[in-house]
């Protein structure tokens, strides 16, 4: 018998969306991490908000929600206050009962920006890893460095000189003028970003189109391809170098440690500066028309061997955070900001990755 086409509304809902939730859904291993990472937090959100006045939004939540829009490459907020009117996994996800209102996309902006100013990406970050450790998936012996290009959320037409000598002419259309840089030298020295005063014009290697961007930077550690540190910076030809050493020396060292790295890292100050922290450099060697800072004493060991094939996983990450979590082209300005999200990404990449690894070794 063919079924009718009913399409009354139910005037009750008897299950909730925890009911409505697959237990074996891949989200809810995230949602127990994340819980148990907010719930560590919560001192240290408290003391972003003042104790009077009118109740905002839960951090938690929108802790969790700045989360599904990394996890699911919602480029906007707007799209993220849309997909939760409707999507039921992202109401259970975040917090929100059937029958809970959305916040406005304003509200909900203004209210993330009060987690933008705090260090929160960072402490959220080191409870994730807290929890990696706990399950016994973190190494303390090998480690990659390595940066990537973040593409600033700034045009070609915004990169003008610092100090116009001559008044500009009046643009022939105001929203998108045409701009003529023929002949033209453009460099970071004489120029800066009208829209991103950070941004900086930067290619990475040569034939490649010069851009506004930062430089994102991550330590790996090598046996699961787990992000242990990561640093923002203005994008200049020695960042890699100097962020790498500056990741190292945030962190207390116990033991001898080996740091893989590609040719860029194979300078002698460099290797220097990591034997001085007793680091053992793994960095590959760079031969072209010069002599690497790499000898015998290094190669001549398998681990090193063993070093130069994990060390390409780092690439696994930047794949990552650019296709899926939102950091090809950023849409947040200035290193601050910029930083936040990259960390903040980077816990949500480690939050995929160990659910992938407990599953596995269950």
């Amino acid at each position: 018998m063919r079924g009718h086409d009913t399409q009354q509304a139910g005037m009750f809902s008897y299950l909730s969306p925890e009911e409505r939730v697959p237990v074996t859904h891949p989200l809810r291993p995230i949602r127990q991490y994340v819980d148990t990472a907010l719930t560590a937090l919560s001192p240290q959100l408290t003391k972003l908000y003042a104790h009077t006045g009118r109740p905002s939004i839960a951090p938690e939540k929108l802790l969790r929600a700045l989360l599904l829009q990394v996890l699911y490459s919602l480029r906007s907020e707007r799209l993220l206050m849309e997909a939760l009117q409707y999507h039921l996994l992202f109401r259970w996800f975040v917090g929100l009962d059937l029958d809970s209102s959305v916040w406005d996309v304003t509200v909900f902006t203004k209210n993330r920006d009060r987690l933008l100013e705090g260090e929160v990406a960072t402490a959220f970050f080191e409870q994730v890893l807290a929890q990696a450790k706990a399950h016994h998936i973190l190494s303390d012996e090998h480690f990659t460095v390595d940066g990537t290009l973040i593409e600033a959320w700034a045009g070609q037409k915004s990169f003008r000189l610092k100090t116009d000598a001559a008044p500009m002419p009046p643009p022939d259309d105001p929203g998108n003028p045409s701009v003529d840089f023929r002949g033209e030298r453009r460099t970071n020295a004489t120029h800066a970003s009208t829209t991103d005063p950070e941004a900086r014009l930067y290619k990475k290697a040569a034939g490649q189109e010069a851009k506004l961007c930062f430089l994102g930077h991550v330590v790996m550690e090598n046996r699961h391809g787990l992000v242990v540190n990561t640093r923002l910076t203005p994008a200049t030809g020695t960042a890699e170098r100097e962020a790498a050493v500056a990741l190292l020396g945030a962190r207390p060292i116990t033991r001898r440690i080996t740091l893989g790295g590609d040719k860029n890292y194979d300078t002698h100050q460099f290797v220097q500066d990591l034997r001085a922290l007793h680091v053992t450099p793994h960095v590959a060697q760079h031969t072209t028309n010069r002599a690497s800072a790499i000898d015998g004493r290094t190669t001549r060991h398998p681990g090193y061997t063993v070093s130069q094939q994990k060390r390409k996983r780092v690439e696994e990450i930047f794949g990552w955070l650019k296709t899926v979590g939102l950091l090809r082209k950023v849409k947040l300005r200035g290193v601050q900001r910029v930083g936040w999200l990259f960390t903040f990404a980077a816990a949500v990449y480690n939050l995929v990755r160990m659910r992938n690894l407990v599953e596995a070794a269950t």
